[in-house]
């Protein structure tokens, strides 16, 4: 088992990995800002350093400070966490080359499916699923940008190869604007991702965004747990997330299921990994895989029973998974509610001071945050503060949960969104379950 663990990350994701870490006795390492002192898992671990200023840019993005620190502390390893670093390929290479072990996947692998062309391809050779499209980047040959969106058929979308979170893709309706978009498209990639290489997809107007989780020790054992419905989105940020996916074809399902599976052992995957889809009359399509640990994984592991930061801990130090397919088994249903320092009607940011903090609790209740009564949320950062999660036996328990645990909870002294998702949990259709990705921004005028 690995001695110590670096944390190169904050908030409550910090915080979880910590808690894993500590289970399995493994000792902890902090870094923080200078806006991130008073950060809980700062407060709990055995030792915390100081990378800089509150810029991201100069602290948690700082590569030589984030190794500084595990060579100071004779860490053995790091954790990306989510965000920040998690999926530079350049940070897990040079971890590794400094003689520490990253916790997540090969730079190669992080490498191989950041860049959405390769990974497509890299999918379709494994049996997975994906949407119709260009088969690969558009060239400078306009009548071949012009068959191949004949071929798709219209409407379709350009989608920047090293594009993610919503950034670097336009949906086009007809073919007198295909040409410009892609142009567009192309500079606005360079200038953002500093890659302009963009390519083709069909787009599907009224899908559903659906994951699957996986998990793979890199020594040729992986398994799927399931899956889970992310389509309550506003601009291409989730907001609800549940699992497993209600009424979904179960033929489609098990299909699905198992080539992710197999996917993972065909490219030798090593960790924990995400393989996201668009659902649209019974069929899955592939659009992309998260090399991380997701925001989202606690419905995941309220279904399932399955730890799976302390999994990506157990594989990082070498060891075999701990379960197998045939032993992961689904029980019950649970949800996820991002809770955002944030105006729950202008989705402006609310930093400030918390005056106030009670966490809701009771059976099936599970809250995921850093946030204490008299912790002060900085301006420099995400505003997610916690993730409210429910488990119940069936759908209807665990959104009944939620809408209790809701009412319960309370955090004063500054703006959050609990309001919304208090209004979403109480909706018609929610409620029916099946919701498309498009849902919310119509429900809010968007």
């Amino acid at each position: 088992m690995l001695d110590k663990v670096l944390i190169a990350n904050r908030g409550e994701i910090a915080l979880r990995i910590l808690r894993a870490c500590k289970e399995l006795g493994i000792k902890t390492v902090a870094v923080h800002s200078t806006a991130d002192r008073e950060l809980m898992h700062v407060r709990l671990a055995d030792e915390a350093v100081c990378i800089g200023p509150a810029s991201s840019a100069q602290s948690y993005l700082n590569i030589p400070a984030l190794i500084s620190a595990a060579e100071v502390t004779d860490s053995s390893a790091i954790h990306p966490g989510y965000g920040f670093l998690s999926e530079n390929a350049n940070f897990a290479e040079q971890v590794e080359r400094s003689g520490f072990t990253f916790i997540g996947p090969r730079a190669e692998t992080i490498r191989l499916m950041g860049d959405k062309v390769s990974a497509i391809e890299s999918m379709k050779k494994a049996g997975v699923p994906t949407v119709p499209g260009s088969d690969g980047p558009l060239g400078d040959d306009e009548s071949e940008t012009l068959a191949v969106a004949r071929r798709i058929g219209y409407p379709v979308i350009i989608k920047a190869a090293a594009g993610g979170g919503g950034r670097g893709m336009r949906v086009v309706h007809t073919e007198a604007h295909l040409l410009s978009a892609v142009n567009v498209t192309r500079t606005e990639a360079h200038s953002a991702f500093g890659d302009g290489t963009v390519y083709m997809e069909k787009f599907l107007e009224n899908p559903r965004h659906v994951e699957i989780q996986v998990l793979a020790d890199g020594q040729g054992n992986a398994i799927h747990l399931y899956d889970r419905d992310c389509s309550l989105q506003r601009r291409h940020q989730k907001v609800i997330e549940e699992a497993p996916a209600p009424g979904i074809d179960e033929t489609a399902r098990a299909k699905v299921l198992e080539a992710c599976r197999e996917a993972c052992i065909t490219i030798g995957y090593r960790g924990a990994g995400t393989f996201e889809f668009l659902y649209e009359n019974g069929e899955f399509f592939f659009i992309e895989m998260n090399t991380r640990v997701q925001v989202e994984h606690p419905v995941t592991e309220m279904v399932t029973g399955v730890d799976i930061v302390r999994e990506q801990l157990r594989i990082a130090s070498g060891l075999p998974l701990s379960v197998s397919q045939d032993q992961v088994e689904l029980s019950g249903h649970a949800f996820e509610c991002r809770i955002n320092a944030e105006d729950a009607r202008t989705f402006m940011p609310s930093p400030g001071r918390v005056t106030l903090y009670h966490p809701p609790g009771g059976l099936g209740v599970r809250m995921d945050s850093h946030v204490y009564t008299g912790y002060s949320v900085p301006p420099h950062y995400d505003s997610l503060i916690g993730k409210l999660i429910t488990w119940g036996v069936d759908r209807e328990t665990a959104l009944i949960r939620m809408r209790n645990a809701l009412d319960e909870l309370l955090v004063e002294g500054i703006k959050t969104n609990t309001d919304l998702h208090k209004d979403l949990v109480r909706d018609t259709h929610f409620q029916q379950g099946g919701v498309n990705i498009h849902y919310l921004e119509k429900k809010l005028g968007l």
